[in-house]
């Protein structure tokens, strides 16, 4: 292959490097196109052939299925690491040692407290409030509470505010949901681990001991590890260039969440079960509505089957059924929701139409399905999905801003009227 791409725009020729990226990945630099060819730029829109920067971190092949952290395989993580190891992995470069790991939990559990005024604010939202709109303004309001900004240049103060955000973050997730279910706000235990404590947040009843379950526990900490980073999708674009103009952590960090809040992003878990209520609604019949799915002039859609991305299907996906099938098996929980959610599935399965296209049961479909059977609200499945992808958002604004990128600043094609005279009001 050469390593140079040509260029021909009104007879004249334009040269621009190849780069070849660790894992083969090819891709044309033309960050000089604009000055090189006096203004031509070019046009793509949703960035789905652009490259918006070069990144370490995640490796995602969407033809045969492949997802690192690091170079990682999310199998082997997912089996074999817990969600803290894979936050340190992703923001660090280097799964931790045991004192590593021990120091980063300990570090994170001194700040797991959050100033006493942030329960002020949550008080100001009426319970009605979406968890995400919530979520999104408590951590920017941390700011407020945290206001010298970062020095990225001092490692120091780039790992405090790391595992400042890792500590507080948990917290603001469970006074979100215990806020909703006009519960006492809960500061879990010091002497438990990472998952363990947002369990016992989240659910510990004011007047019983909560139990944790070992199962819930693996389910969520592999959870939690799937959706940890996903290469440049649109919420953890949006904290890079937010961070780009040089804003910090946090606010960089709310922005990501008010980007993961649509349902064509974090809010398609929630999408699965709002089409599951849907179909309950309606009878249940799984089979009318595999029909309808396959019926291109109706407008139902299945949500939770095939993804954007991978095209063969979602390794997190494998993984995360057998967490489901352990889930609902343990806890017996008897609900016609997730009975219409597993007839979908069996249907999925079998059905030639989705198996030939590939249009598989994806990881938002089962994350929805464990997260309701755990008992954690609809509205909140997009907030435990944001709690996954904490580390994966740090890592990238922390590498965008190690690497001193520049302020994003996308171009357009202009395509609207041109110059033209100003009407007085009365000729209008």
């Amino acid at each position: 292959m050469s390593d140079k791409a040509t260029l021909e725009i009104n007879g004249k020729k334009y040269e621009f490097p190849i780069v070849t990226g660790s894992e083969n990945e090819v891709a044309i630099d033309i960050k000089n196109l604009r000055g090189d060819t006096g203004g031509v730029i070019t046009i793509d829109p949703g960035y789905k052939n652009t490259g918006s920067c070069e990144s370490a971190i995640t490796f995602l092949d969407g033809e045969k299925g492949i997802l690192r952290y690091r170079g990682y395989s999310i199998e082997e993580l997912a089996e074999k690491a817990d969600f803290l190891e894979v936050a340190y992995l992703l923001i660090f470069g280097e799964l931790p040692t045991q004192d590593e790991l021990n120091k980063f939990h300990s570090d994170i559990k001194k700040h797991a407290v959050v100033d006493d005024d942030v329960k002020k604010i949550l008080d100001a939202f009426p319970k009605s409030a979406h968890p995400m709109g919530v979520l999104a303004s408590l951590t920017s309001a941390l700011t407020a509470f945290n206001p010298s900004s970062v020095n990225v240049d001092s490692e120091e103060e780039m790992y405090n505010a790391i595992v400042r955000i890792l500590g507080k973050f948990p917290i603001l997730v469970a006074w979100t949901m215990r806020k909703k279910h006009g519960m006492p706000l809960d500061y879990g235990s010091s002497s438990l681990g990472y998952v363990e404590n947002i369990l016992q947040m989240m659910f510990k009843r004011p007047d019983e001991d909560y139990t944790q379950n070992k199962i819930l526990v693996n389910a969520l900490d592999k959870l939690l590890i799937l959706h940890a980073d996903h290469e440049q999708n649109c919420s953890t674009s949006t904290v890079r260039i937010t961070g780009s103009s040089h804003a910090g952590l946090f606010v960089s960090l709310s922005a990501g969440i008010s980007a993961l809040w649509g349902p064509l992003h974090g809010g398609a878990n929630q999408a699965v079960l709002e089409m599951l209520e849907a179909i309950k609604e309606d009878g249940g019949d799984t089979k009318k509505y595999m029909a309808k799915a396959k019926d291109k002039d109706d407008p139902f859609r299945l949500m939770g089957f095939g993804h954007r991305v991978y095209k063969n299907f979602d390794p997190r996906a494998k993984i995360i059924k057998k967490a489901a099938d352990e889930v609902l098996g343990d806890l017996g929980v008897e609900d016609p929701i997730l009975d219409i959610a597993k007839g979908l599935e069996k249907e999925a399965l079998e059905d030639s139409y989705f198996v030939d296209r590939k249009l598989y049961p994806n990881v938002d479909f089962y994350s929805g399905i464990i997260y309701r059977a755990m008992g954690i609200p609809t509205e909140m499945f997009t907030v435990m999905f944001a709690l996954g992808r904490l580390p994966g958002w740090i890592s990238q604004w922390r590498e965008m801003r190690m690497r001193k990128e520049p302020i994003g600043r996308p171009r357009q094609l202009y395509t609207g009227e041109t110059q033209r005279p100003f009407k007085e009001i009365s000729k209008r």
